[in-house]
């Protein structure tokens, strides 16, 4: 099992995971997070963290290519190993639904 980051961190991308994650396994991308899932270790300490609920663990039906995306998306984004303020409009964004058909980008974060 591992965790895996859904699109609802999609223009939210609060970092409060990030903050307690003890292995550093979360990656940053232009608009959200992702978590590489051979690096985590599955301690469950970054899901009730973040207040969007974007973090599901892959055990839960449904979740298989959000897998795919943390996967693919972690091994070219930079690592975020800690807290950066959201952006201004991220609680306004928390909510909305199909964020990743209007808003996912595949281009990066800037990392730490």
């Amino acid at each position: 099992m591992t965790y895996v980051v859904t699109d609802a961190c999609i223009r939210c991308k609060f970092t409060d995971c990030v903050e307690v994650c003890p292995v550093d396994c979360f990656y940053e991308g232009e608009n959200m997070l992702v978590i590489n899932p051979n690096e985590c270790i599955d301690c469950g300490v970054c899901e009730p963290e973040c207040p969007a609920e974007a973090i599901l663990p892959d055990t839960e039906s449904g979740l298989e290519q959000w897998l795919e995306l943390n996967a693919k998306y972690s091994a070219e984004w930079p690592n975020l190993t800690s807290k950066k303020d959201p952006p201004e409009d991220a609680d306004e964004m928390k909510d909305e639904e199909g964020k990743f058909d209007k808003y996912f980008s595949a281009e990066p974060g800037e990392g730490d």
